[in-house]
């Protein structure tokens, strides 16, 4: 029987767990997940925007305890289906790619209690050139000061959660955006929230080309 390009991908992602020594108990959970996603997925371009959508209508139906492990799959599987062989590559070779995933979690919070107290936070120089640089660029592509306001805000609980973190990598990143997602109620929030999130992240490594994600299709991949 012919595979689909979903089902391959899938068969491709749970080949690489598996050499990676994921066990069946690892293997089933993803799948399940996974296998949510891919009657939304057939006959769809591959495109992020798409899979992103997606992805986002899966997890509505789905606790928001789990969607911190929901979107870490959802994002190690996308290079597979859109066939992206340069980042299959390296999520295969050396420490590119984990199976079990970091046991650092933000701690938990009530978020309209610190939502409140954001404006008063005090920041560290890096995390405040961070954020005077990207309300800088979001200005420089025209957002009013209300976008800016908003989207900083959205940034500094996003900074605030990251605080005890045991180090400044990708994948604690992640980590603290999958957690901070589930906290919002509103899907429209959450996808507010996850495209600030992918602008920022550039402009939270240093990059000095961070300027040219807003309001750009950022490298699912990356984060």
């Amino acid at each position: 029987m012919t595979e689909n390009r979903e089902q391959e991908a899938l068969r491709a992602y749970l080949n690489l767990l598996e050499k990676k020594g994921a066990d069946a108990s690892n293997l089933k959970r993803r799948e399940a997940f996974l296998q949510k996603l891919m009657p939304d997925l057939a006959d769809k371009n591959p495109d992020g925007a798409i899979f992103r959508d997606v992805v986002e209508d899966v997890i509505e139906q789905i606790d928001n305890s789990d969607w911190a492990f929901t979107l870490s799959v959802a994002r190690e599987y996308y290079p597979f289906w859109i066939k992206d062989i340069k980042a299959i590559a390296a999520m295969s070779s050396g420490e590119a790619f984990e199976v079990k995933p970091i046991q650092w979690q933000p701690q938990d919070c009530n978020l309209k209690a610190i939502w409140k107290l954001l404006d008063k936070e005090k920041f560290s120089l890096v995390e405040t050139w961070a954020l005077k640089a990207y309300g800088l660029a979001l200005r420089q592509e025209g957002a009013t000061q209300d976008m800016v306001d908003t989207r900083i805000k959205l940034v500094k609980l996003l900074l605030v959660r990251l605080r005890d973190a045991p180090d400044q990598s990708p994948k604690v990143y992640r980590v603290g955006v999958d957690s901070t997602v589930a906290l919002f109620l509103l899907q429209d929030t959450r996808r507010l929230f996850l495209a600030v999130v992918r602008e920022f992240y550039y402009f939270w490594i240093g990059d000095p080309e961070a300027g040219n994600y807003i309001r750009g299709e950022t490298p699912t991949s990356h984060f």
